[in-house]
């Protein structure tokens, strides 16, 4: 797409941070500052594109696992389950309708697609076969556990966690550490609480608004366009208001 959502990368850097430190007792991450100021001078020479937008992180090796948590059903999960009674390989009860809660929160991982290349969800159990069996049990853990301590909060502020996509990586020790972004509109489904109902797709403070109008004009998902301003205005407006509702504080935009 030739358009840009202006302040996208600011409000996700800054939903990411919060994210982290609202979450680091349950597993490390690899964030050490958000902060310009703090970071080596020939980082500071970039202030003007960088400032808002990036993060000073420790270096780790990244498992090429996509650690999926999956709340409710909907999405690629729904479409599986009413052709299969599977999401990701793993049989669930019959009789699920789209947008239920599921019983428990469920780990459905994907493979790390390289650049322009598409990720695909896999079972549990190929999980283990590509990163191991303890490492993939850790990530597991981790990742549901991530996802309830978020979800939970979530709730208490009007927004429904349908489901998320964290990352992980390795340090130089063999610890776990959560990396790259976390809970933020682009790698989550956030649903206004108030208007959910089960038994169809839901409305939404993420990304899935636009993919809705994308869908909604038959984009083919290759040819570059121009989104229309108030496509960008609404989707910048959901952005912001999921932020404010999720840390109680408007995005820094400056």
């Amino acid at each position: 797409m030739n358009s840009a959502v202006a302040g996208k990368g600011k409000i996700l850097t800054q939903i990411s941070v919060f994210w982290f430190d609202f979450l680091k007792d349950i597993v490390p991450n690899h964030l050490i500052t958000a902060n310009i100021d703090e970071m080596p001078e020939v980082v500071q020479q970039y202030r003007d594109q960088l400032s808002g937008r990036s993060l000073l992180v420790k270096k780790v090796s990244v498992l090429p696992i996509e650690a999926i948590v999956r709340g409710y059903i909907t999405g690629s999960g729904w479409k599986e389950y009413q052709a299969k009674g599977t999401v990701c390989g793993i049989e669930l009860a019959a009789g699920l309708r789209e947008s239920q809660k599921l019983p428990a929160p469920l780990f459905t991982p994907s493979t790390k697609a390289e650049y322009g290349d598409h990720d695909e969800n896999i079972h549990p159990d190929r999980c283990a076969e590509i990163i191991g069996a303890q490492r993939a049990a850790e990530m597991a853990q981790s990742a549901v556990a991530l996802y309830a301590k978020a979800a939970e909060y979530a709730a208490g502020r009007g927004i429904i966690i349908a489901d998320t996509k964290f990352e992980f990586g390795v340090d130089a020790q063999g610890a776990l550490m959560l990396i790259d972004e976390a809970l933020t509109p682009d790698s989550s489904r956030f649903w206004p609480a108030l208007s959910y109902k089960v038994g169809k797709s839901q409305d939404s403070y993420d990304k899935q608004y636009l993919r809705d109008y994308l869908t909604s004009i038959d984009f083919d998902m290759h040819t570059p366009i121009d989104l229309p301003p108030t496509v960008l205005d609404n989707t910048l407006k959901k952005y912001i208001e999921a932020y404010v509702k999720l840390t109680g504080n408007r995005p820094d935009l400056s």
